[in-house]
């Protein structure tokens, strides 16, 4: 059973505006002639590293939900020029919209289990979903319709 990372996506507004990120690195990467991976910096590298690399995932949180994930696929410790270590949480840039959860705020990131991960959303739920109001969508959330 893989382990799961999930993190803010501090200033993101929705799952369109973070594929829309990832797509804009991607390009930047392609001119540049570098691979094509999505990374992520933090301050703190995972102890559980393994069982991450298993098939974990890194979950988003967009506006108070879980919203997105990206396959994790490379976590690479490392020291900036300050000498101060940090992280690269290497991911496939494939941004995949999962049901959304609610999620309070929280500092860095922190573990999420299988179990409580929530499930992908299929293609056409996704695009329905992504469609829908923000404020309908919450509130058929809370309702549990959603």
């Amino acid at each position: 059973m893989p382990l799961h990372l999930i993190k803010l996506a501090v200033g993101c507004e929705s799952v369109k505006e973070l594929k829309g990120w990832v797509a804009e690195r991607m390009a930047t990467a392609k001119k540049k002639g570098l691979p094509l991976r999505h990374i992520h910096i933090t301050r703190m590298t995972p102890k559980r590293d393994e069982e991450i690399l298993a098939g974990g995932s890194l979950y988003w949180v967009i506006k108070g939900e879980i919203a997105a994930r990206e396959k994790l696929v490379a976590i690479e410790p490392f020291r900036d020029k300050d000498g101060i270590g940090r992280c690269r949480l290497v991911m496939q840039p494939k941004v995949i919209a999962v049901s959304p959860r609610p999620m309070r705020p929280f500092q860095g990131w922190r573990y999420l289990t299988a179990d409580a991960a929530p499930p992908d959303l299929t293609r056409s739920s996704a695009a329905t979903v992504a469609s829908m109001p923000e404020p309908m969508r919450r509130e058929l959330r809370d309702l549990g319709l959603l």
